[in-house]
């Protein structure tokens, strides 16, 4: 079982930037793949980034592409998504996932994810 928690949520003006971050338990979270996700009020959840095990792979959805980027300390068991230019509809509570398969799999029901944090919320304001 691999536990996320996240931090770093909370309110921003529109054009601000945020770092989540998320920290992961277990001794191998080197070979984890890993994301983020989103859920706006009254909305599903969205793939946001997700990030292989090594770092190599980068994957982002369009409406972030170029303002999020996503990366991993694994000395650290850190995952971190900067968050740049935000806009209001980036508004939601961001989760981090996590699975032990050492990749995303964008074909796959959550892109492959198996663990899932509780989410921080952030709020930007125009």
């Amino acid at each position: 079982q691999v536990q996320l928690v996240e931090s770093g949520g909370g309110p921003v003006q529109t054009g601000g930037s945020l770092r989540l971050s998320c920290v992961a338990s277990g001794h191998s979270f080197s070979t984890y793949g890993l994301g983020w996700f989103r859920q706006a009020p009254g909305k599903e959840r969205e793939f946001v980034a997700a990030i292989s095990w090594s770092a190599g792979n980068t994957y982002y959805a369009d409406p972030v592409n170029g303002r999020f980027s996503i990366w991993r300390d694994n000395a650290k068991n850190t995952v971190y998504l900067q968050m740049n230019r935000l806009k209001p509809e980036d508004t939601a509570v961001y989760y981090c996932a996590a699975n032990t398969r050492g990749s995303y799999y964008p074909g796959a029901v959550d892109y492959g994810m198996e663990f899932w944090g509780k989410g921080t919320l952030v709020t930007v304001s125009s």
